[in-house]
């Protein structure tokens, strides 16, 4: 553990992955939003949302995953002890979700910014077709300037299909809208190597690298009590996280204007670093899928455009499709001659593709019933299978 502690102190050799980052997210925990239950803490959701909305303004695109809505509900329903039952739980969640989400809604607003409300369940990032129109929506309203404020669907999840907490679905979004940074604000200044509370050799994590296994003994091992039903699954968020090359900071939630200073590069908290870039890891991803769905065949001027100039597949200039494949899928592009270009993710299925062949996209409406995104392959999500 000797060289991991070198790593995790030495502040200055890790350049500051916040500073740098330009789609953030960020999670907030129940006990920071409600004031320990007491109900929404308007104060620090307004320094909050002051905080996103001057980051908006400075070209970055934010968005909050925020824990609340059932303390909130319990609140308002007059329960003074958190129920058991799950469909009470899901009702409490349903009465608060409305006052959080005009919590958010009113203090954006007030700073001049716009808000949009997001509920996702599991289900929703496991259909790879409801995963990609949820990227869809949300990337969209990044573009619009709008700040999505995110929780889980708990009024129609049950045990099975839960996240299971906040953080893990932090790094689902984070993952999902391939994030920069995953900002956790928790109750907690950071990481330490024990409970300081009862090891005084106790010493901060500043920075390690996420997926480190050492970090979840810290965090979860026998008698620590800060990871005790929170950090542990702060440090797993931030593995998950990493898959998509998204780095993790975990700060004190009360820390004075934290985003923005974290944003202007001072070290607060423990920030722990993915160690793939982010469209590396995505890319790398896509080049080692080996079940392929299908594939479209190209001309030469796509296959140009793709190769030569790293632009997007558009049907225009397809020429065929093969195989079955649904929206999200992993497929091949291939020349005329039936050689492999390059690969990435549909977004269209193989029926309405053949349709789209060698049509521009004025023309999807009227072919498909709806317009959709303009290309077959995003180049975000197309990796060449040739240097």
């Amino acid at each position: 553990m000797a060289d991991q502690a070198t790593i995790a102190n030495d502040v200055a050799a890790v350049p500051s992955v916040v500073k740098t980052a330009q789609r953030i997210v960020v999670k907030v925990g129940s006990s920071l939003v409600t004031n320990e239950g007491r109900g929404l803490d308007e104060e620090a959701i307004g320094h909050w949302s002051r905080q996103l909305a001057a980051l908006v303004g400075q070209g970055r695109e934010l968005i909050m995953v925020s824990s609340g809505a059932v303390a909130e509900g319990m609140k308002r329903l007059g329960w003074r002890t958190r129920p058991k039952e799950i469909n009470e739980l899901q009702a409490a969640a349903a009465v608060g979700q409305m006052g959080l989400v005009q919590m958010y809604e009113t203090k954006l607003r007030e700073c001049g910014v716009g808000s949009a409300q997001v509920l996702l369940t599991h289900a929703d990032l496991a259909d790879r077709e409801r995963y990609l129109n949820a990227r869809s929506t949300l990337l969209t309203l990044l573009q619009l300037g709008v700040v999505p404020v995110i929780n889980e669907n708990d009024t129609v999840v049950n045990d099975e299909i839960k996240f299971g907490d906040n953080d893990t679905l932090g790094a689902l979004v984070a993952n999902l809208v391939e994030a920069d940074v995953l900002i956790i604000l928790t109750d907690q200044k950071g990481l330490y190597t024990a409970d300081p509370r009862r090891d005084p050799a106790a010493t901060f994590v500043h920075v390690a690298r996420a997926g480190d296994p050492q970090l979840e003994v810290m965090a979860g091992g026998a008698g620590s009590g800060i990871g005790t039903g929170g950090m542990i699954t702060k440090i797993l968020a931030a593995k998950r996280a990493a898959g998509s090359g998204a780095s993790t900071v975990i700060a004190w939630g009360r820390e004075p204007d934290v985003l923005q200073r974290l944003c202007a590069g001072e070290a607060i908290g423990t920030c722990l670093v993915a160690q793939t870039a982010k469209l590396q890891a995505r890319k790398q991803w896509m080049a080692d899928h080996l079940k392929l769905q299908g594939a479209v065949t190209v001309d030469d001027g796509a296959a140009s455009k793709v190769v030569g100039e790293g632009k997007s597949l558009l049907p225009i200039g397809m020429t065929g499709v093969e195989g079955e494949f649904s929206r999200g899928d992993v497929i091949a592009v291939r020349d005329t001659r039936g050689v492999e270009i390059a690969r990435g993710l549909a977004n269209y299925a193989s029926s309405e593709a053949r349709l789209l062949c060698r049509k521009s996209s004025a023309e999807f409406e009227r072919l498909l019933g709806y317009a959709a995104e303009p290309e077959m392959i995003h180049r975000d999500n197309l990796v060449l299978s040739r240097p």
